[in-house]
């Protein structure tokens, strides 16, 4: 079966708050580290986002990383905006309107909000996108493309 973990926070609990955006009191908006494992055999690239789907936050874009090569099953604690990342991958401008991850920053009293972190699977090498491409256009380009995804999903509550 194919899974998805979070290296920084485990399933359906709180993100620290060094993964926040940097808006946020403590935030340091580090990229959180991900694994993971049985990707179908007839993989031959990865996508990554991760979302806020919280009414207030209206499904949010805080990461979307693409071309992840076939043969990666890990993103390093800290990649975003670095060397650490896959070779071959690309970051798009997230929902704050700069380029990588931007972490968890709700509004004071929304509640705690979800981070969607989801892997998808797909049968091409890679999708030609610009940095300012959209999750929308993201997800168009890929329909039809996607084998399996896999997701795990952080909490943030901002007080």
């Amino acid at each position: 079966m194919f899974t998805l973990q979070s290296l920084s926070y485990k399933n359906n609990e709180p993100i620290p708050t060094k993964h926040a955006h940097n808006s946020v009191v403590g935030g340091r908006n580090i990229s959180p580290g991900f694994e993971w494992t049985n990707p179908p055999v007839t993989t031959k690239s990865f996508l990554l986002t991760i979302v806020d789907p919280h009414p207030v936050a209206n499904n949010w874009v805080h990461w979307i990383l693409a071309n992840i090569p076939f043969n990666v099953r890990k993103i390093v604690e800290g990649a975003s905006r670095s060397k650490s990342l896959p070779p071959g991958s690309k970051e798009m401008i997230s929902s704050f309107n700069e380029l990588g991850y931007g972490g968890p920053a709700p509004p004071r009293g929304s509640g705690t909000h979800p981070y969607v972190a989801t892997l998808y699977a797909l049968n091409i090498e890679s999708i030609k996108v610009g940095v300012s491409t959209s999750l929308k256009q993201v997800l168009n380009m890929i329909e039809g493309k996607v084998i399996a995804e896999a997701s795990v999903t952080g909490s943030y509550e901002r007080k």
